[in-house]
Order: C-alpha cells, then sequence, then structure tokens
C-alpha cells in the first residue's frame, strides 16, 4: 500500500494517507471524494541536519574526532 499526499479540492486542506489502489479515498476534514494526488517525499524535509548534528555532539561526549571539520582534524593530528 503506497503513501500518497492528497489536497481536498472542497476544503483545501493537505494530508497523507496510506491507501490501496483500489481504493477510493475520502478527505478526513470534509469527507468529500474530490481529492487532488500530490507527488510525496519519500522523506521529510529538514531531519538530515539535525540527524548530523546530534552524531557529532555525542561523538564529542565521547572524544572522536568525527566531530571536526577536515582542516580541525588536520590540526590536531599534528
Amino acid at each position: 500500500m503506497p503513501l500518497y499526499d492528497y489536497r481536498c479540492s472542497a476544503c483545501g486542506q493537505q494530508f497523507e494517507l496510506l491507501v490501496r489502489n483500489s481504493t477510493v479515498p475520502a478527505c478526513p476534514h470534509c469527507a468529500t471524494t474530490a481529492l487532488e494526488r500530490l507527488v510525496s517525499l519519500t522523506a521529510p524535509q529538514g531531519t538530515s541536519q539535525a540527524i548530523i548534528a546530534a552524531g557529532r555532539r555525542a561523538a564529542a561526549k565521547q572524544g572522536h574526532f568525527s566531530n571536526y571539520s577536515k582542516s580541525e582534524r588536520a590540526k590536531v593530528s599534528k
């Protein structure tokens, strides 16, 4: 079952639904079936920077050098 983004033509709400291809989806806000299917994102926007920052913070706590940039690592290893 694919996950699709929809925009309701009646109320203008945008939402995502997990639906079968044979199922006709309805708007959860106004229950109309006049929906426009949108192109879904494969991943939520803006999460990779937070994941990278969290990994660098964890590395800094544990004393790893992976939290440094390449130029900073060159200075430290000398």
